[in-house]
C-alpha cells in the first residue's frame, strides 16, 4: 500500500471520500466539475500534489463512463463534430503539464477564471452570448487553448469546455458526450504527464484508485438526476456550477 494511505489519518481519509463522493454526484448531474471540486477540497486538507494526484483515476475513468454512455458510434460522432477543439487543448495540455512545478500558477487562474465567472454570470441574466458560425474557428482555437492551459497546471479544464459548448448552443446529451470524450482524452496526457513529472507515484496511485469508489458512486446518483431535467434546468444547472467555477478560480488566484 502507498505510503500516502499508511500515514493518512482517519479523519483526513474520511473527508477525502466525502469531497470526491460529492465532485461525483455533481459530475453526473452536469457532465464536469468532479476534478474542480476534488482539487479545491482536497487541497485545503492535503498538500497539493496529493490532491492532484488522488483526482488523476477518478477524473479519468468517470469521464470514459460519461464519454461511451450512449455508446460508441455516438462517442464517435461527437469526436468527429469538435476533434479540433480537442486536439488544440490536448497539445497545449501537453504541454503546460510538464511546468506545472516550475510556474506560479495565480496568473493562469486569473485569465481564465475572470472570463468564466462573467459569462456564466451574463447567461444566468438572460444575457445569450453565442458563437455565430463565421466565428467558430476563433472560437475553437480560443476555448481549447485555454482549456489546454488550465487543464496542464490544475487537471481542471471543465470551465473553458462547457462555455465554449454552451456557446455554440449544444444540445444537452451532445454537450455531455464531447465534455466526457475531450475530458477522458486529457486525462490519459495527464497520468502520463504526471507519471514523468513524479506528481503520480508508488506512494500516491494507490491513494488515487481507492477514490474511484466513491467518484463512480457519486456520479451513479447524478446521472439519476440529469436524466430527469429538461433541457432548460440542465443549463440552468450547468451555468450555476460553472460560475462557482469561475469564482473558485478567481479565489485561488488571489490566495494562492
Amino acid at each position: 500500500m502507498g505510503a500516502v494511505l499508511e500515514t493518512l489519518p482517519l479523519t483526513i481519509l474520511a473527508a477525502s471520500v466525502a469531497i470526491t463522493l460529492f465532485g461525483g454526484f455533481v459530475k453526473g448531474a452536469v457532465g464536469f466539475a468532479l476534478p474542480l471540486i476534488m482539487i479545491s477540497g482536497l487541497s485545503t486538507i492535503l498538500p497539493p500534489e496529493i490532491a492532484l494526484a488522488a483526482l488523476l483515476l477518478p477524473a479519468a475513468l468517470t469521464n470514459m463512463w460519461q464519454a461511451f454512455r450512449q455508446g460508441m458510434g455516438a462517442a464517435i460522432s461527437s469526436v468527429r463534430g469538435h476533434w479540433r477543439f480537442m486536439v488544440i487543448g490536448l497539445v497545449v495540455m501537453a504541454i503546460t503539464a510538464q511546468m506545472v512545478l516550475a510556474v506560479p500558477q495565480w496568473a493562469f487562474f486569473a485569465i481564465i477564471g475572470v472570463p468564466v465567472a462573467s459569462y456564466s454570470a451574463l447567461q444566468l441574466l438572460g444575457v445569450p452570448i453565442r458563437v455565430p458560425a463565421h466565428r467558430r474557428g476563433l472560437a475553437t482555437v480560443l476555448f481549447g487553448g485555454l482549456a489546454g492551459v488550465l487543464g496542464g497546471f490544475s487537471a481542471v479544464f471543465g470551465p473553458p469546455t462547457v462555455a465554449y459548448l454552451i456557446s455554440l448552443d449544444t444540445q444537452k446529451a451532445e454537450q455531455v458526450r464531447v465534455q466526457g470524450m475531450t475530458y477522458f482524452l486529457g486525462n490519459v496526457i495527464l497520468f502520463g504527464a504526471h507519471l514523468r513529472s513524479g506528481v503520480l507515484n508508488a506512494d500516491t496511485i494507490p491513494f488515487s484508485v481507492l477514490m474511484l469508489i466513491p467518484a463512480f458512486v457519486g456520479m451513479w446518483i447524478g446521472f439519476q438526476v440529469q436524466d430527469r431535467m429538461n433541457r432548460d434546468q440542465f443549463l440552468k444547472a450547468t451555468l450555476f456550477v460553472l460560475l462557482i467555477a469561475g469564482l473558485n478560480l478567481v479565489r485561488r488566484a488571489v490566495f494562492v
